[in-house]
């Protein structure tokens, strides 16, 4: 079992801050334990709608926390760069598009329908 490298101590030393997606969350957690990175997690100063994770990291893993970043593709913020997920974009929008479509097509049927029926 793997002890669980949470730790405020990290606030206090040399550190950067790192955003991660609520759905990459446990993925990240997981690979952060397993490779042996500390981090913070600062659940207190969250919003209460959370769309991101706030981290706290330390400077000296970097290197490590970039290598784990590319080898499980998750998409990672900054407080000044912010990144969106467009593969997830994309599905939305095209999620989106598929139910304009469908209501779209519902409403000319029952326009052709109600003319229809007014015909008879």
């Amino acid at each position: 079992m793997f002890k669980m490298s949470s730790s405020i101590k990290i606030k206090f030393q040399n550190h950067f801050k790192l955003y991660i997606s609520l759905k990459d969350k446990i993925i990240f957690e997981n690979e952060l334990i397993r490779k042996g990175i500390g981090f913070y997690v600062d659940y207190e100063n969250q919003p209460s709608t959370i769309i991101d994770v706030r981290y706290f990291l330390l400077d000296r893993d970097r290197h490590k926390i970039d290598t784990l970043l590319k080898e499980t593709q998750i998409i990672a913020d900054t407080e000044t760069i912010s990144l969106t997920d467009y593969p997830l974009v994309k599905q939305v929008q095209y999620l989106y598009l598929k139910i304009f479509i469908i209501v779209t097509v519902i409403m000319i049927l029952i326009v052709i329908y109600d003319n229809l029926k007014s015909k008879i």
